[in-house]
């Protein structure tokens, strides 16, 4: 089952951290938070990803392109064809595949899935999430929730301040999606979706088409859209005051979303 990660914004709320690279590589601790977003997923052995890229996309490029030789211990003898030789891997994600899609360099939300959708396989569920959020949820007990309503997407929806799009349920079906509303303080998106393939007809490929506007909110008034509520620890990236915090917990040993040892 694969994992679609938006990577594409510019993160403009966050411009000091920003200007020279996505917020997606933004760093907490020494590794960008996208590392801890995919080690989170891979930690339930969800290890298969699409990237979908934007603003600075050779900079991801580049990361996950030089990834084993700047995690490895490697020799180099000059002068030879096959110079380099690595002494094996001193991490854990051997075994990662990682898809870098171009989706445009200033595309929607929408627009990023719907192009980066020929990547997926056959008619299986896919997981989507935002590159800048973090959390502790258990993503098999998410699935399996997805699986037994049998509806064409799931959200995790979380309670933190308001700021961001509200959700209003009947149980554990969402019946509208209202993003950001002002005042906030209600369930919310906190990403960390489970779509089926019947979703992508809400979407359409022109820049324009938003994730959260155009088609979540649609899916909703179909009765296709249901939340799986979580109650543990998520925290978005979006203001440096977040990236304060998001550090501090990494270099205190008390970071609530590092779920893998």
């Amino acid at each position: 089952m694969k994992v679609m990660i938006l990577c594409g914004g510019q993160g403009t709320r966050l411009r000091e951290q920003t200007e020279l690279r996505p917020k997606p590589m933004v760093e907490i601790g020494d590794r960008p938070i996208l590392w801890h977003i995919m080690k989170t997923y891979a930690h339930y052995g969800f290890t298969e990803f699409i990237l979908l890229l934007g603003y600075k996309a050779w900079v991801i490029k580049e990361y996950f392109l030089h990834y084993e030789t700047m995690n490895s211990d490697f020799t180099v003898e000059m002068g030879k064809k096959d110079a380099l030789h690595l002494h094996g891997t001193t991490h854990g994600e051997a075994g990662w595949k990682v898809t870098l899609a171009f989706t445009g360099e200033s595309a929607l939300t929408g627009a990023r899935v719907i192009r980066g959708a020929k990547y997926l396989s056959g008619d299986e569920p896919f997981f989507l999430t935002y590159g800048d959020g973090v959390c502790d949820v258990n993503l098999h007990d998410l699935l399996a929730f997805h699986r037994k309503h049998g509806k064409a997407a799931t959200l995790t929806g979380v309670r933190p301040p308001g700021r961001y799009g509200s959700l209003e349920t009947d149980g554990d079906r969402v019946v509208r999606f209202t993003e950001k509303p002002p005042g906030g303080g209600g369930l919310i998106n906190g990403g960390y979706m489970v779509l089926d393939k019947r979703f992508l007809k809400y979407l359409h490929d022109d820049d324009g088409c938003i994730l959260e506007k155009d088609s979540i909110e649609t899916c909703a008034r179909d009765g296709q859209l249901h939340v799986f509520e979580h109650g543990g620890y998520w925290q978005c990236l979006d203001t440096y005051r977040d990236w304060l915090h998001l550090n501090e917990k990494w270099q205190r040993g008390e970071a609530p979303w590092k779920v893998w040892t």
